[in-house]
């Protein structure tokens, strides 16, 4: 009998050292999500050698630092090193787009389990519980990211908030490259930290908020 190896993916090294620090979930295998997908380009097949090239190019480090970073903590998803899969994110839009590719990628690796998904608050406790499938996440996937198109049926409902949001974000008239424009005599660092309290559910860092910052003043 195959014994029950849950593996427990989680948004990014901070939720994972916060998990770590607080014991939670001690005796579970958990592994990070370093990524934030929602900011720049990527490409249809997920996680591939041109995926690699790409989002490493975004992060401005070389594809061997990616694949130390991003895809070595990966190993036990990518090697379906687990029985039961658990999904922890966080319900602003740089989790919700996370969320849609790890679903994306189990999609277009044909995963046919059940996946938990639980929606953490901003202290990383848990707010709600969904038990879904990857069916038709690969096709969202590309509507979403390759062709920044709004997708005709979401579930869960929380996530057509997130890539409502990421389909917006960017465009010249939104309410945060506005923000952007119009303090325009802050310096740079002052204004990411506006940037990161005003928009929370954007749920974007420093490096990204700088780098859109040196784009649109």
């Amino acid at each position: 009998m195959t014994q029950k190896r849950t593996l427990h993916l989680l948004n990014g090294q901070s939720m994972y050292n916060y998990f770590k620090m607080t014991q939670f979930l001690e005796e579970e295998l958990m592994i990070p999500f370093n990524e934030a997908m929602c900011y720049g380009d990527t490409c249809n097949d997920v996680f591939s050698h041109e995926f690699t090239r790409m989002r490493a190019k975004v992060h401005h480090v070389t594809p061997e630092q990616y694949t130390e970073i991003t895809l070595k903590p990966l190993k036990p998803l990518l090697y379906r090193d687990f029985t039961h899969l658990s999904l922890w994110f966080d319900l602003d839009m740089f989790c919700q787009i996370n969320i849609l590719t790890i679903l994306a990628w189990l999609d277009q690796t044909d995963y046919k389990g059940e996946i938990e998904l639980y929606i953490v608050g901003d202290r990383f406790e848990v707010k709600d519980h969904f038990t879904l499938k990857a069916g038709g996440y690969y096709t969202i996937y590309k509507q979403v990211l390759i062709q920044k198109k709004f997708p005709t049926s979401i579930f869960p409902d929380f996530l057509k908030i997130g890539i409502e949001l990421y389909l917006n974000y960017l465009n010249k008239d939104s309410d945060l490259i506005r923000y952007i424009k119009k303090y325009q005599d802050v310096s740079e660092e002052e204004l990411v930290t506006k940037l990161i309290a005003e928009f929370q559910h954007y749920g974007l860092g420093d490096i990204q908020y700088l780098e859109m910052i040196k784009l649109y003043r």
